[in-house]
């Protein structure tokens, strides 16, 4: 019998922003390629932004003399006090920018970050400029939010960053309320010069604009060390983890830096939310600062399988692609190919064994001719997808 049957009226529907987030192709491409290992395929994973080596022993340890002690509990809404201590020192000794401890807040990783900071700074319905292509997960948390995401398409023109000059077109055509832009950047690996960053910044500053910059992936870059925002401009806020270069994608700690005004506002929705951060992944975040030597152990096996792919990507036909400066991506053009990314990145997995993103991910209107390769695994990896790549090209 059927509810309509029954007379009583229809079921609720999911509501209509919720309906209108679109999915993480990247996680849909990875449950496909863990269907096809369950029934004994085998693949190479190269769609996941996700380092591949352990987390450093030494923060595994402090995690393990915590549990020694027995209880965890809760921490403060705001994290636990030395650990935004050297967050803030973090800044001091890497940057030479000084941070008060108190403007630091400890998040759920940066997707916490960047859902506190959205809260924080804009009005229902607010517009928020970002960069196309871009990481999907700023549309969708600001679809969710109720708020709107403006991406603006960027280029070789402008090395595929935001500049005063697109943000200054948008906000004339309509009203934006805020700026994000992300170096290193997912997907296309371009980091951005510290004159690039402090010209956004001036620019932000004279339209009266929030300027967030995300920066989880600092510590991985390859040409020359990533800029701060902090360093142009104290006001501008700062998403920041500890999973990408201290391999703790599954802890789920990361931070913000945030003007003294939002720190209030910030703690009392941290408070309702989550009331804090897990405490043990505190504790092993405060530790990671400390193992420097092996999370730069593993950026070299990165930087080892960036050159490989630099060479040998064009060798099998894929050679157009982005600046690799920073993070653990490469962006290519696959037009020769096909004009269907999701195709290409599906017949991928099933012909070639090969598990990579297709670019719809991360550019709604030209993403169909681009996608994303990760080579945050082994050397060895690598060169299995090449080869596996190589073969299955010479059919298409």
């Amino acid at each position: 019998m059927t509810i309509a049957a029954t007379g009583l009226p229809p079921a609720p529907k999911p509501a209509q922003r919720a309906q209108g987030v679109s999915p993480f192709i990247v996680m849909d491409v990875m449950n496909a390629a863990e269907a096809i290992e369950r029934r004994g395929g085998s693949v190479v994973h190269m769609e996941v932004g996700q380092p591949s080596a352990a987390t450093p022993a030494s923060i595994r340890a402090a995690a393990a003399r915590a549990l020694e002690h027995g209880r965890i509990g809760y921490t403060q809404a705001l994290g636990i006090g030395s650990l935004r201590a050297r967050i803030a020192r973090h800044y001091r000794d890497t940057y030479g920018v000084e941070v008060p401890a108190e403007r630091v807040v400890v998040t759920t990783g940066s997707s916490g970050g960047f859902i506190l900071s959205f809260l924080a700074c804009f009005e229902p319905g607010a517009r928020i400029a970002i960069t196309a292509p871009g990481y999907p997960a700023y549309r969708n948390i600001l679809i969710a939010l109720g708020l709107e995401p403006v991406a603006i398409p960027v280029g070789p023109e402008t090395r595929y960053a935001l500049t005063p000059e697109l943000i200054a077109k948008a906000h004339a055509e309509r009203r934006l309320a805020g700026v994000l832009t992300m170096s290193p950047a997912n997907p296309t690996g371009v980091v951005m010069t510290p004159e690039a960053i402090a010209a956004v910044a001036a620019e932000c500053r004279r339209l009266g604009l929030w300027y967030i910059s995300d920066e989880i992936y600092h510590g991985l870059t390859y040409e020359r060390p990533a800029t701060t925002a902090l360093a142009a401009d104290p006001d501008a806020i700062i998403v920041n983890s500890f999973s990408k270069y201290y391999c703790m994608t599954g802890w789920r700690v990361g931070w913000l830096v945030v003007p003294e005004r939002l720190v209030r506002v910030i703690e009392r929705l941290q408070q309702n939310f989550s009331i804090s951060v897990p405490m043990l992944s505190q504790v092993a975040g405060e530790a990671a600062f400390d193992a420097t030597d092996e999370c730069e152990a593993i950026k070299a096996g990165y930087a080892e399988n960036r050159a490989y792919l630099l060479k040998a990507l064009p060798e099998i036909g894929l050679g157009d692609f982005l600046p690799v400066d920073g993070a653990f991506y490469i962006y290519l053009d696959i037009g020769r190919y096909s004009n269907d990314s999701m195709s290409f990145c599906r017949d991928a997995l099933e012909n070639a064994g090969v598990a990579i993103t297709p670019g719809l991910d991360f550019d709604e209107e030209r993403g169909a001719r681009t996608v994303r390769l990760s080579f945050a695994g082994s050397l060895a990896e690598c060169e299995e997808a090449v080869a596996r790549l190589g073969r299955w090209l010479k059919t298409r």
